[in-house]
């Protein structure tokens, strides 16, 4: 994959880091923007960004994103609208920029990360899981759009995953307890969802697209 250029969100740590140290192992150019240099809550930040990107993108993860948990009746305005902006609106608006190159190229590979929430829920994901099911709805539909340009499209939807974001939302006891209701017994690692991340983003997959990959230890299957 010589000459190939990843746009990677969220890269600074995380399931975001170990997709950059995977990519980087086979030499891939990778892009990835801190916070400071692409803020995904500000379309105006989005749109600057993408004016300073001198290569031509192959490969758009969609990575970053964000979960406030709230059930209904505490949910802010600004818990939905940051929600929205950052896990659904922002994605869109970089694929919108990449496709045509992309197009011309006859080639390219757009992975976004969903979740499990998308299929199963729980109290306080209400805005997480309306946009994370959303996403998977935007990957089902490019893959139709995009097919014919040999564009493939596909979630990942991870599920306990060892981050700071699930250390974050969940205490020390709880996470114990999530981990007795994995039938692996564990919580993901990094790497393990990053791998397939790369997968379904290099030239090895040549037909897959328009699929939800749920990575949780079987967690939704009970």
């Amino acid at each position: 994959m010589n000459n190939i250029t990843a746009l990677i969100t969220g890269a600074s740590r995380g399931i975001g880091a170990a997709i950059v140290q995977r990519m980087n192992i086979e030499n891939i150019d990778v892009l990835a923007p801190s916070r400071q240099e692409l803020n995904l809550l500000s379309n105006e930040s989005i749109d600057l960004y993408l004016k300073t990107i001198k290569s031509p993108i192959d490969i758009l993860i969609n990575n970053a994103g964000i979960n406030l948990v709230s059930n209904c009746q505490e949910v802010t305005d600004k818990n939905i609208e940051e929600t929205i902006q950052v896990n659904l609106v922002a994605p869109i608006r970089l694929i919108r920029s990449v496709v045509p190159y992309m197009i011309k190229k006859g080639y390219g590979r757009i992975v976004n990360i969903s979740s499990i929430w998308s299929f199963v829920s729980k109290h306080g994901r209400l805005t997480y899981s309306a946009t994370k099911s959303g996403l998977d709805s935007v990957t089902r539909t490019l893959a139709v759009e995009l097919a014919p340009y040999n564009i493939l499209v596909n979630s990942v939807a991870p599920g306990y995953t060892n981050t700071e974001l699930t250390k974050m939302n969940n205490t020390e006891s709880q996470i114990e307890e999530i981990k007795k209701k994995i039938p692996l017994g564990r919580l993901a690692e990094p790497k393990e969802i990053a791998e397939v991340v790369y997968f379904l983003a290099s030239e090895s997959n040549t037909y897959i697209t328009g699929q939800v990959f749920v990575i949780d230890g079987g967690f939704v299957c009970q």
